[in-house]
């Protein structure tokens, strides 16, 4: 709804919200009443067909074509039209002109401080966007229901949820650039989803005894230290991988110092220390003393042989499809492949440091946040339900059968009122099997000393032995407390007299 107020001076003013929940305001001036009260009704139709990015009604639009430059200039400035390239100003009017194809080129070619990934990545997003709408669709006249389409053709593309919205978070980029540069009144992919989120679905636990075998399947000695720098290292592959150097590795304070690319341009993130893991250790000592012994082959013997450089040798380039391979190795350990083959090792090993370190020193190591780590890497694995479902101590008594519980219902009218008594009984399968006891027990006389040993309390207790309700209170005599044992024996003494 469109409101139209009138200032102390006597000015009139429009308000009302756009699409994007902003409030705009349309100052006419000193006008008449009853037409401010027909420019708000104008207004209304105007937003209600920009919200639902339709085209306005024929009235409407013949109304908008015969107003004077100067409101039609305010009704633009609001994002209620569009102005003619005849009505704007000489920049104005070149960047209106300007082409989705040639703005995505030139973005790209103001951006030297982007990597190479960076790069293709944004590289990738421009593809689809000028397939889409086409390399001379002019950046004004994309709409927000246009930005919509995008996100339905990605869909129809068959890309997952997340390529989805990490293509149209690069479109939400291009678009936030050029707003800033005033080529367009607003960002039409501002209110396009763009958050990637964890997919569960896609986490694999990759166990150590799949890890041995993984690694016997190695073909040689630097695959066996990818793998292992990314199982039990948790480095990136092949980034951080590839970028590690033998002087990183301090073999006397067990630490190895990461270099890692994709966080460098943030503060006091490129680079972080890990524990030089003994399950790693190994494998690296294997690397070096390969290593060593190619560079004492290659020596003249001029100098002392030492190694330094690159520990990974075979694959140098960040770009190197290391997925193919490590395919075939998965394959030939026997194994099932899993999605995410790579970062699921770093996922394996973030959960298993999870569960014997503090998470900020495992995310400290893994160099993500603790939010980072819930959403995309830490796993609930079937060795966690089976540790929750697992009993923590074994009943000591089998389940009441059937034969007890009639007898139970047969003495439980005469001993309510001494129920009492029993409170405290640990163990025992009912408050009635103890009392049933007890009045078998005085009916044949017999004698009981309070507190006597199990040695010297089982010959007395020899006749009785067939009844399973008493062998099952003398299985349990020496864990009840002291107390209830003097209340069950002066209940049967006292039993035992009146009787």
């Amino acid at each position: 709804m469109a409101s139209c107020t009138k200032d102390d001076r006597g000015h009139w003013r429009i308000r009302f919200y756009c699409n994007e929940g902003k409030r705009r305001t349309i100052r006419l001036g000193k006008v008449s009443k009853s037409l401010a009260t027909s420019v708000v009704g104008y207004v209304q139709k105007l937003n209600a067909a920009k919200c639902s990015n339709t085209a306005p009604d024929p009235a409407v639009a013949i109304w908008t074509a015969e107003l004077s430059p100067v409101l039609r200039k305010r009704l633009a400035t609001a994002g209620l039209i569009q102005l003619q390239a005849e009505e704007l100003e000489p920049e104005v009017a070149e960047a209106a002109a300007i082409t989705l194809a040639t703005w995505l080129d030139q973005y790209l070619h103001d951006r030297p401080d982007l990597k190479e990934s960076t790069i293709r990545k944004l590289n990738s997003a421009r593809t689809h966007l000028v397939k889409f709408f086409g390399a001379e669709r002019t950046l004004e006249s994309i709409t927000i229901g246009d930005a919509d389409g995008f996100r339905a053709y990605l869909h129809r593309a068959g890309q997952s949820e997340n390529t989805i919205r990490r293509y149209c978070g690069i479109a939400k980029q291009f678009f936030r650039a050029a707003l800033r540069r005033k080529l367009i009144a607003e960002n039409v992919f501002a209110d396009q989803v763009a958050a990637v989120r964890g997919n569960p679905d896609k986490f694999h636990f990759v166990s150590r005894e799949d890890a041995a075998k993984i690694l016997r399947a190695c073909p040689d000695i630097q695959w066996r230290m990818i793998f292992a720098l990314a199982r039990y290292g948790g480095l990136r592959c092949p980034s951080e991988v590839l970028h590690l150097q033998w002087e990183d590795i301090s073999w006397q304070e067990r630490r190895i110092l990461v270099h890692s690319p994709k966080t460098q341009h943030h503060d006091g993130k490129g680079s972080r220390l890990i524990p030089l893991f003994p399950e790693l250790a190994e494998i690296l000592d294997e690397g070096y003393s390969a290593a060593f012994e190619t560079l004492q082959a290659a020596d003249d013997g001029s100098s002392a042989a030492i190694v330094t450089g690159p520990v990974i040798t075979r694959y140098r380039r960040a770009t190197q499809n290391l997925r193919t391979t490590f395919l075939k190795i998965i394959k030939r350990a026997g194994l099932t492949p899993w999605p995410k083959l790579i970062q699921n090792l770093r996922s394996t090993r973030e959960t298993e440091l999870a569960e014997e370190f503090p998470l900020q020193a495992v995310t400290q190591w893994l160099g993500n946040s603790e939010l980072i780590a819930a959403r995309h890497y830490l796993q609930v694995t079937s060795e966690h339900f089976r540790k929750a479902a697992e009993p923590k101590v074994a009943p000591k008594l089998a389940p009441q059968t059937r034969e007890h519980a009639r007898t139970d219902a047969r003495v439980k009218k005469n001993t309510s009122k001494n129920a009492s008594v029993f409170a405290g009984v640990r163990d025992v399968s009912s408050e009635c099997d103890v009392l049933e006891w007890a009045m078998r027990d005085s009916n044949r006389g017999q004698k009981h000393c309070s507190f006597e040993s199990p040695e010297k309390l089982a010959p007395k207790l020899a006749p009785f032995s067939a009844d399973p309700v008493l062998q099952t209170l003398v299985d349990v005599w020496e864990d009840l407390p002291a107390e209830v044992r003097q209340q069950i024996m002066e209940l049967v003494q006292h039993s035992a007299t009146t009787r």
